[in-house]
């Protein structure tokens, strides 16, 4: 047992370090040959960051682990409304000025509604895992004819200020991609062997592990680059990175393990974790749109949404002792 908390303790920092990598060579990468910045910011850094969560997800689906695939996906979209919006308002409150964004908000709304209504029947067949990669491939579509046409949104902007500000040579951005991509692959593969190990030794089922341990450990790339990219001023890179996390986990995260593996789902997936990431969902629409005017996430928003995110935890910890 103690092999394996070593083994998801050393992947865990290795994941983190090898993603941040990955993404700063795809991004710089993309810059060289020409790639909007824009579409930069919605592409690269948010669905980029949810590498983990895909490599993670795919290989438990492979072997034979859905459970922890699928809580590992939903996990992270908990983790990265709650947790790290709450905290990252609660360093310096976000405010909303992306028209891009104010577009992915109710996108995500969708989005988050499609994956209860699969659940409605307890199980995630082959015909709902390419309906979700289908609904991506639309949404990068979208995602890319919003890339080249609005060239002067509030996320383009601090994207290539960012950009700008860290140059680095191709040659050296390609290493990183490469070395990034191959160490992100090793280190997944040894988390999902140490947290089924963990698992099972306690007797706790892989889908509450994989909301937990597992959901914490990839959502923790987000939650790095959420934070300094607010205390930098650079608002709208924090919220960009969450949606197009949650978007790519719901989707093609998900979409990739049940096409895997297709599984039957607990009612409780439904019942309690869909349905906290509904509600949060909800509650970022309404604290983010901006009915008003700018939208804005400040203190006590995210106090409420990092009290929520304890208490879920709570929560999944007195199933476990109970």
């Amino acid at each position: 047992m103690a092999l394996a908390y070593a083994a998801v303790v050393v992947s865990l920092l290795v994941l983190v370090w090898s993603a941040d990598r990955f993404v700063e060579g795809s991004a710089a990468s993309a810059r060289h040959f020409g790639m909007p910045p824009l579409l930069i910011g919605m592409v690269i850094v948010g669905f980029g960051t949810s590498a983990p969560e895909m490599i993670v997800s795919a290989l438990a689906a492979l072997q034979g682990n859905p459970s922890l695939a699928f809580g590992n996906a939903y996990g992270s979209n908990i983790t990265n409304i709650a947790l790290i919006l709450g905290l990252t308002a609660l360093m310096s409150p976000i405010a909303v000025h992306s028209g891009v964004l104010r577009k992915e908000l109710p996108i995500l709304l969708v989005v988050t509604g499609l994956a209860a209504f699969q659940l409605l029947d307890g199980e995630l067949s082959r015909i709902d895992a390419w309906s979700l990669l289908a609904v991506f491939g639309g949404l990068v579509a979208w995602t890319v004819f919003q890339g080249f046409r609005q060239r002067t949104d509030a996320l383009g902007l601090e994207v290539a200020e960012e950009l700008d500000a860290h140059t680095i040579p191709l040659r050296q951005s390609l290493l990183w991609l490469v070395v990034g991509l191959a160490l992100l692959m090793v280190s997944s593969r040894i988390l999902v062997w140490g947290a089924v190990k963990i698992a099972h030794g306690y007797g706790v089922s892989d889908l509450i592990i994989g909301l937990t341990i597992v959901a914490l450990g990839t959502s923790l790339p987000e939650l790095a680059s959420s934070v300094i990219a607010a205390r930098k001023g650079e608002h709208d890179i924090a919220l960009g990175n969450i949606l197009g996390s949650n978007l790519f986990n719901t989707l093609a995260v998900v979409g990739i393990a049940a096409a895997i593996h297709p599984a039957t789902v607990a009612p409780e997936v439904l019942s309690r974790d869909v349905l906290t990431m509904t509600i949060l969902t909800l509650l970022l629409f309404a604290f983010c749109f901006g009915f008003r005017g700018p939208g804005r996430i400040n203190r006590l928003e995210g106090t409420v949404l990092l009290a929520s995110y304890i208490g879920y935890t709570a929560f999944l910890l007195m199933e476990i002792l109970g």
